[in-house]
């Protein structure tokens, strides 16, 4: 079992005890095994923790994330030791030729807009000719077809032709930020998990800061989060603020079954799949990562 914890909406002290991760709010007090606790959120700045509980997260596999008040991660903690085959790897990735990395940029694209075009298919029942973009993406989107396809993906998908995408931005945009922190998260740990290092990109380059690599293979699982997003956009225009029905609802999402391989798998096994194929990938094994349909 994974489990994310999100600790945003009150004071928190957390600790470790008997390999579970004890958090305590006042006089209310809950303990997850550590074993189960894939990712900790932290956005509330009353929330305490030691130096145990950051070991004793990242020594089961863990990711503490920490965010600032737009819930945009300022700092993302991660094993360093995820794969007794971790620096042979690292070296096969600082060694991947650019047109590798152009092939797998061109499949990760294609993948992010066709599945933009079955988010706006599944929540307006019209791809607005989105899925026709797809084969217009060439290795390395050298004509930038991604974004073409944001540009009229978003106003689309909000039916507001005034949108625009900007992490900085409060409302939607803020709410955007958080579910794809908890995503980020996701995807970096597999990275760690299979021994890849997440600061070695294909075709971010610390575009956000952090890990360029999590960035581009989280980029087709994004739409989860956007129709998540879009689907409660009555419900956000009653409360106008990230409140703990959204975010749980992004986490239900997040933490769902999808059809991989002829079976219904996590989004955590999904990702390790897809970072497993990556190196293959890397090492001309195979021609192509694992991308799932997630809207089938």
């Amino acid at each position: 079992m994974h489990r994310v914890l999100d600790l945003a909406e009150s004071q928190a002290r957390l600790r470790v005890k008997n390999r579970q991760l004890v958090i305590e709010r006042g006089e209310r007090t809950c303990s997850i095994p550590l074993d189960e606790t894939a990712i900790v959120v932290v956005s509330q700045g009353q929330v305490t923790f030691s130096n145990a509980v950051l070991v004793g997260i990242a020594k089961s596999g863990g990711v503490f994330v920490t965010c600032d008040s737009s819930h945009q991660p300022v700092a993302m903690l991660m094993p360093v030791a995820g794969h007794h085959l971790q620096v042979e790897r690292f070296r096969t990735q600082f060694d991947v030729q650019l047109p590798v990395k152009k092939r797998i940029w061109q499949q990760v694209v294609r993948a992010k807009i066709s599945h933009q075009a079955a988010a706006l298919q599944c929540l307006h029942g019209d791809s607005f000719g989105l899925d026709k973009l797809v084969p217009l993406v060439k290795s390395g989107d050298p004509q930038n077809v991604e974004a073409r396809a944001a540009r009229r993906y978003w106003p689309l998908l909000f039916s507001d032709k005034e949108f625009r995408r900007n992490r900085d931005l409060p409302g939607l945009n803020a709410i955007l930020n958080y579910g794809y922190a908890v995503l980020r998260a996701i995807v970096a740990r597999a990275i760690c998990s299979c021994g890849l290092h997440p600061a070695i990109g294909i075709h971010h380059h610390n575009r956000y800061g952090m890990f360029p690599l999590a960035d581009d293979l989280m980029e087709p699982f994004r739409p989860l989060v956007d129709l998540e997003v879009a689907a409660n956009l009555t419900h956000l225009a009653e409360q106008g603020d990230l409140t703990p029905p959204i975010k749980k609802a992004i986490l239900e999402i997040l933490l769902g079954k999808f059809n991989c391989d002829g079976a219904n798998r996590s989004l955590f096994d999904i990702c390790n799949r897809m970072a497993t194929s990556l190196f293959d990938v890397y090492t001309g094994s195979k021609k192509k990562i694992l991308v799932p349909e997630l809207f089938n």
